[in-house]
């Protein structure tokens, strides 16, 4: 048995892993019962829509490197090609993983180091979602079922009203083609690790996204965290968006006001906050995978 391995018995590993379940259905089965009764939600179904993490992946729980599970029940980990069976029981085989995902890994890497090393900035105050229906007809509005609380023509005023500086391309990507010169900055796929930055909202969700990228290798309860960040960051985002929410529980963030921007700012700085332990403890997943021994490549 290597050095700083921990050692899981059944009970204690069983343990782990049905409480991890039990915490993700209070989250995935409501969607599994709007997903029945085909009731959509414009804030939650983004966690399960253009994130594309089955909610029965996100239920599945996984220990992570460096922890061996005893028990014969452990053997049901060698379904994934990336777990090996030792003589004390059953392991994430980190190498195999770290072959597997070699680019996943590497980029991931480099997109976290390089966010978390650079300052906050709380500038953008949720523009992002305003420039997504800006100048739209309201049957090509995303959300066309919710209401815009000022209107198309009060929304449009609000973009052309504000400095928009949206830096996370997969926001900006989504932006009207009416809205994009209005940006202050024009990003890509191939600037992405040059300009996301830590006090972006979209940076502090996709936490979540890199986790589950890394899946079966990240620690379940780290992906659980992810996610419930991503959900409390995505209830700011709505509430600072456009769309009346007020029905659903969403009291709205009016950014187009001096009061809804600090109140903003006042909450994109927490989660700013929140997100970089969870941040480090990727960095320090993805590190122990680029560090793992590459024989027999």
């Amino acid at each position: 048995m290597g050095m700083g391995v921990v050692v899981l018995s059944e009970a204690e590993w069983t343990a782990r892993r049905d409480a991890h379940a039990a915490r993700v259905r209070a989250w995935t089965g409501p969607h599994h019962e709007r997903k029945a009764a085909g009731i959509k939600h414009p804030v939650l179904d983004f966690l399960f829509s253009y994130y594309s993490h089955r909610p029965s992946r996100l239920e599945r729980w996984h220990p992570g490197p460096g922890v061996l599970l005893e028990g014969g029940k452990a053997r049901d980990y060698l379904r994934w090609p990336v777990y090996r069976e030792t003589a004390d029981g059953v392991e994430l085989d980190v190498a195999a993983f770290a072959r597997e995902r070699a680019k996943t890994v590497a980029f991931a890497h480099r997109l976290l180091t390089a966010t978390a090393s650079r300052a906050p900035r709380f500038g953008c105050f949720g523009l992002h979602e305003w420039a997504m229906v800006y100048r739209q007809r309201p049957d090509q509005v995303r959300h066309r079922a919710w209401p815009l609380r000022l209107g198309s023509a009060g929304t449009d005023a609000v973009v052309e009203s504000q400095r928009v500086q949206c830096g996370h391309f997969d926001a900006f990507r989504f932006f009207t083609p009416q809205a994009r010169p209005l940006n202050a900055l024009q990003p890509t796929r191939e600037t992405q690790v040059d300009l996301e930055q830590p006090g972006c909202l979209h940076a502090s969700m996709d936490l979540f996204k890199w986790s589950y990228k890394l899946d079966p290798a990240t620690p379940s309860e780290l992906v659980a965290d992810c996610f419930e960040l991503a959900l409390r960051v995505r209830e700011l985002d709505m509430r600072a968006s456009p769309y009346d929410l007020a029905e659903l529980g969403y009291p709205p963030v009016p950014i187009e006001t001096a009061e809804g921007r600090a109140e903003y700012v006042r909450r994109q700085s927490a989660f700013a906050e929140q997100a970089a332990p969870l941040r480090a403890a990727l960095i320090g997943l993805t590190r122990t995978l680029l560090d793992a021994p590459v024989a027999g490549v």
